[in-house]
């Protein structure tokens, strides 16, 4: 007779049933719950649950329960109790490093797009990338390929590599001309990124641009609106916030945010897919049985290849390129139309943006054509993820 295996997992991780109402070896009763739901009530007879960034797993929840693994599939993991989890022999996984080609595509649209629209010139600019792991060596490699002056800051690689190639944090404040942070949120020691950014070192950084792809506490969200406020030359772009789903209203409809979006970076179909295989595969590892679930099944056929001609110089044509494959404004207009809510509706518009979020593919996806495109432009298009064809 094969073991029951009761999992509780959220309604809103993608492909849900299809991955985990089956296992190999198992009588698999699958409940798929809206995270308001995800209670210790539901959990007391679970043995595993999967989770989102929604759902903080700790002993608040777990205490008391069966639950003996716990998965989230996002790449963060700050709304896991690891040290709660590891004492009480919870087995937990997270989807690191799955989401790494989104937050890539919605980065380089963002620059392709503060380039077009004049508020930086993107080879004569240096950008500052605090947090070099997955998401900011592959940030770092294509910056320097567009010509970027590239200064990178990560204590912790420093402490395991050496400083050859780093610079201190009071370095990328007095050279960098933007900075965008990819960091994992850490409330506490010498590695602490919680108000990394703080009122202290805004008012030393010399530049004029931050972005914050990584977590919303990263930043320190009233300092950043200070700061903004002091000098009409400075702008920001986030996607995300202190206290979501509840941003300030504030800091949204501020002048100086040049982008405004709901956590979203992550998003892409392929994004969201890859972190449910590779919670799957955690769950299967940790049952000892083979992983048999295809995602590639469960996505769309690839589309057809899209033409373009060259239009303008090289980033006049890649950013027309990276708006068809993804359209940031679209998140951004909508998320800048929010102010007009009443403050009890903020938080419902908030999840339910990312909850029902557009279909969007990742770059190598989409085919694209280039007509007479010159040998830079070629270059620079399979440099940033574009699948030419």
């Amino acid at each position: 007779m094969p073991k029951t295996l009761n999992i509780v997992a959220d309604a809103h991780i993608w492909g849900v049933e299809s991955a985990f109402s089956t296992l190999p070896g198992f009588d698999v009763n699958l409940r798929a719950l809206e995270n308001r739901d995800i209670s210790r009530q539901a959990l007391l007879h679970a043995d595993i649950l999967l989770t989102r960034s929604s759902t903080s797993v700790n002993s608040g929840l777990l205490a008391g329960t069966q639950v003996r693994f716990a998965a989230t599939a996002t790449i963060g993991d700050d709304h896991f109790d690891k040290s709660w989890l590891d004492k009480h022999q919870v087995s937990w996984a997270n989807a690191a490093g799955s989401s790494t080609g989104s937050v890539i595509e919605y980065m380089v649209s963002m620059l392709l797009a503060m380039h077009a629209n004049g508020v930086i010139s993107i080879p004569d600019t240096s950008i500052g990338i605090i947090g070099v792991g997955r998401i900011g060596t592959a940030l770092a490699y294509i910056c320097r390929a567009f010509g970027m002056q590239v200064l990178l800051n990560d204590p912790p690689r420093v402490r395991a590599e050496g400083g050859k190639g780093f610079c201190s944090l009071d370095q990328i404040l007095e050279q960098a001309d933007i900075l965008t942070l990819h960091t994992p949120l850490i409330s506490e020691g010498d590695d602490c990124t919680r108000h990394l950014l703080d009122d202290e070192r805004l008012k030393r950084f010399s530049g004029r641009g931050i972005i914050n792809a990584a977590r919303g506490s990263c930043v320190d969200n009233a300092a950043l609106l200070r700061w903004l406020d002091g000098d009409a030359s400075r702008f920001a772009a986030l996607d995300c916030w202190e206290s979501e789903p509840r941003p300030d209203y504030a800091l949204i409809s501020h002048p100086g945010l040049l982008f405004a979006t709901p956590h979203i970076a992550g998003h892409s179909l392929d994004g969201k897919a890859a972190n449910t295989l590779f919670a799957y595969q955690a769950l299967c590892h940790y049952l000892h049985i083979d992983p048999v679930w295809d995602m590639q099944k469960q996505l769309p056929e690839t589309a057809a290849p899209h033409t373009f001609s060259l239009k303008g110089d090289v980033w006049q044509t890649l950013h027309a390129i990276t708006s068809h494959l993804y359209a940031l404004d679209e998140d951004n207009q909508a998320m800048k139309s929010w102010p007009d809510l009443t403050l009890s509706e903020l938080p419902n518009a908030f999840s339910r943006y990312r909850r029902h979020y557009p279909v969007r593919r990742a770059w190598q996806c989409v085919p694209v054509h280039l007509k007479q495109a010159d040998e830079r432009t070629l270059e620079l298009a399979q440099a940033i993820g574009i699948k030419l064809v």
